[in-house]
């Protein structure tokens, strides 16, 4: 049986809801890039944990309630899963490299996470590895290195561990949630992954750091910050374009966290950029750009089926 191909004109559409989604989806990214700074400038000193957990279980909470919707049967264990990889260890992970190494080094650390989603996407999702999917992958982590490399700084080995191992952790998170694909809508999906991470985390927060002090006002705006824009509204918007953008194009889009953490780096903290770390930014960006545009011409077969009009995606 032929295929069915695209009236003349309704590619065009297609191709601006796949941006619009594309954009909508990069917000995620852009405001992980502050984590850093807000991290080191206006969260409690040396509690990565409580940093960690405070981020995550009131936004899970928040937006259980709002979903409506628990998990059944299979995903009760697939949602824990799901949140101690996207969320607990990944958070946890985070903000001990955030609290060891300076803001703009901290990010860019998650540059590695196209590269690894690639390879496990061979085995799990069925997907080729592709020639030009490795090259912009080892192009972006070029673009990181001149940034970490070139930088006049002391980089700490349990930061970058942290750092490495974090990416590795949302890396395979990210595969798995396209492996399972998403039984209910975006908010109580998020809220699932959000508040198992948070569970996680509560315990050993507790432990480890004990109680907190009571927070300045800039702690608590601090704080309330990660866990609304940057927690519940980014990991709603980056889930959502993790199961309906191709895993290449999403993945690389990670990588504007890097640029804007070296960015908000220099212009909020003073840390210098020599020309190489410029460079290095450049190059970053300009992976993400060209990891967006298809290898090929784009038509109906390239694009998200969601996308398309019902009549058209029968």
């Amino acid at each position: 049986m032929t295929a069915t191909l695209p009236a003349p004109g309704a590619v065009a559409p297609a191709r601006r809801r796949l941006g619009l989604l594309t954009l909508a989806t990069a917000v995620a990214p852009v405001t992980w890039g502050t984590t850093y700074v807000v991290t080191t400038e206006w969260l409690p000193p040396d509690r990565p944990l409580l940093a960690a957990t405070v981020r995550a279980l009131p936004a899970g909470l928040l937006l259980v309630a709002v979903g409506r919707r628990l998990p059944h049967g299979a995903w009760w264990a697939k949602a824990a899963v799901l949140g101690v990889l996207n969320i607990g260890a990944f958070f946890a992970l985070l903000f001990v490299a955030a609290y060891r190494l300076p803001g703009g080094i901290a990010a860019v650390l998650g540059a590695a996470q196209p590269l690894l989603v690639a390879v496990l996407a061979v085995p799990l999702l069925g997907e080729r590895l592709r020639g030009r999917t490795l090259l912009l992958g080892l192009l972006g982590v070029a673009g990181v290195a001149l940034i970490v490399v070139t930088g006049p700084v002391a980089l700490d080995p349990i930061g970058l561990l942290a750092g490495l191992a974090g990416t590795a952790c949302m890396g395979t998170g990210v595969v798995l949630t396209k492996r399972w694909g998403r039984p209910v809508p975006v908010l109580a999906f998020t809220g699932w992954q959000l508040a198992a991470g948070g569970l996680a985390l509560l315990p050993l927060a507790l432990a480890l750091e004990g109680l907190p002090a009571t927070p300045t006002a800039g702690q608590a705006g601090g704080l309330l910050y990660l866990a609304t824009v940057n927690t519940a509204l980014a990991y709603a918007l980056w889930l959502r374009g993790v199961g309906l953008l191709p895993t290449g194009r999403v993945t690389f889009l990670g990588l504007l966290s890097p640029v804007v953490a070296a960015a908000a780096g220099w212009l909020l903290l003073g840390e210098s950029l020599v020309p190489l770390q410029l460079a290095g930014t450049a190059l970053a960006l300009g992976t993400v750009v060209l990891a967006q545009r298809p290898a090929g011409p784009q038509s109906k077969r390239t694009m998200p089926r969601m996308l398309w009009p019902a009549r058209m995606s029968r």
